[in-house]
């Protein structure tokens, strides 16, 4: 890339990541954030010599940049980034980045639900297998802070639409495409086919030694599959396939994940495992020993004999229709937050089935009321955990589960999806020792 002025826009793991491998490349970098940078990142940034700088941008000096790597939570609306495409100077992400520099495999997955558990499968399985691969993107560590140490056989990146905004010839050997819904459309001017257009940015560098994995039953992506023109080795997989198991050479996989959704998520873990060599036998063993992350359908404890279950990770509708679909009793529903454009009528005919009771958790519950009354029968509201679950448990008899599965963002009262399915857990467990 030869020595260049880079400045790179936020400071937090995607931006200090980045900047620590501009660093080692011997690059001119600077890092500039409009809020305030994390002390554990400040400390990085000190320890390394990177001059930065927090609570506003010096648009002087950054506008002198040759190059600008992009934090993926910069909306393109903010001012900075006005000014920069005003003046032609080049934006990319940080997996563009350390794309640069990585000589070995991509697996790219990304999709509106799932991301999480097929990425962490399939880094599991290959691991296990024997195979020297590493796991980031959007999955804790930055693609690029794992250069920094690693330049392992095959990298497993979890890739959300913000991440794939500034791609350019970025290129994965493997991508997976599980599904598209509506999610974060308040950063895509609520506009649908913004979001797919950015989601199917995955693979428009691929070409045909390379490997598509995709959903062969979702329908926005069999609405655009076929205008790729650049003949990936396409891999379609269906759901309907699955819903008695997941064939293997010796018969059917043994699972440990929950729900239908996790079936199809296994699925492709599975088509990559074998697409990189891996044996049905040898995945097994990976399969058995295999723990999802927390946040997602996850059992947190069973208190008067109601189990309670926390998937705070469900964030948007479709999430939250998995969630409550993977339910065989009957529900205390938790749901709300930060509404991003949802419509919820996908949800009516289970709602109507399954939940007995809705306790609305946000700041503002108000459309989220409009849209089920008439369809539940109690709802109540809160605004905190502790409020939220206490009601929950009022309302919840033997035999019943109460789901956290709130369809939206958690910005309102947490500081994150993980802060808000802590609190969950901690509480429910405070429940079992008084």
């Amino acid at each position: 890339m030869g020595k260049k002025r880079i400045v790179i826009l936020g400071g937090g793991e995607s931006g200090v990541g980045a900047a620590l491998l501009a660093k080692k490349n011997k690059q001119k970098v600077f890092v500039s954030d409009f809020g305030k940078i994390k002390k554990k990142y400040r400390k990085e940034l000190k320890k390394a010599e990177i001059k930065f700088e927090q609570e506003g941008h010096d648009l002087e000096k950054i506008l002198k940049a040759d190059l600008v790597i992009k934090s993926p939570g910069i909306p393109e609306k903010a001012e900075v980034i006005k000014k920069l495409r005003k003046k032609g100077i080049k934006i990319i992400s940080e997996v563009e980045y350390g794309s640069l520099y990585y000589k070995g495999k991509i697996i790219g997955i990304t999709g509106s639900n799932g991301k999480t558990t097929t990425t962490s499968l399939t880094h599991h399985l290959l691991k296990e297998g024997g195979i020297d691969t590493s796991i980031g993107g959007n999955y804790g560590i930055s693609f690029c802070r794992q250069l920094l140490d690693t330049h392992s056989e095959f990298m497993v990146l979890e890739l959300s639409s913000f991440q794939l905004d500034d791609i350019d010839k970025f290129r994965p050997d493997i991508a997976v495409l599980l599904n598209l819904s509506p999610d974060h459309l308040d950063r895509y001017d609520y506009d649908f086919g913004k979001y797919i257009d950015t989601k199917f940015r995955l693979i428009q560098n691929q070409t045909d030694k390379d490997i598509l994995i995709y959903n062969q039953e979702d329908r926005e992506i069999i609405a655009r599959i076929d205008e790729v023109e650049n003949g990936q080795n396409k891999k379609g997989i269906r759901l309907l396939n699955y819903i008695n198991g997941i064939s293997s050479k010796d018969g059917v996989f043994k699972l440990k994940l929950k729900g239908e959704h996790n079936l199809f998520n296994s699925s492709c873990a599975i088509e990559v495992a074998r697409q990189v060599g891996l044996s049905d036998e040898i995945i097994q063993k990976g399969l058995s020993t295999f723990k999802n992350e927390p946040h997602r359908l996850e059992s947190v404890g069973v208190v008067d004999g109601v189990e309670y279950i926390n998937d705070s990770k469900a964030t948007n509708v479709d999430a939250t229709y998995y969630a409550l679909k993977a339910q065989e009793k009957e529900v205390v529903w938790i749901v709300g937050g930060v509404d991003k454009g949802n419509d919820y009528s996908q949800l009516f005919p289970l709602v109507r089935a399954n939940v007995n009771a809705m306790v609305c958790l946000g700041v503002d519950n108000k459309k989220l009321i409009e849209a089920f009354t008439g369809r539940v029968d109690v709802i109540k509201t809160c605004q905190s955990m502790e409020e939220c679950l206490i009601k929950a448990r009022s309302l919840a008899y033997p035999g019943e589960v109460v789901l956290l599965a709130p369809a939206c963002s958690s910005f309102d009262l947490f500081k994150n999806y993980i802060d808000r399915g802590d609190q969950f857990r901690d509480i429910v467990q405070n429940f079992n020792s008084t």
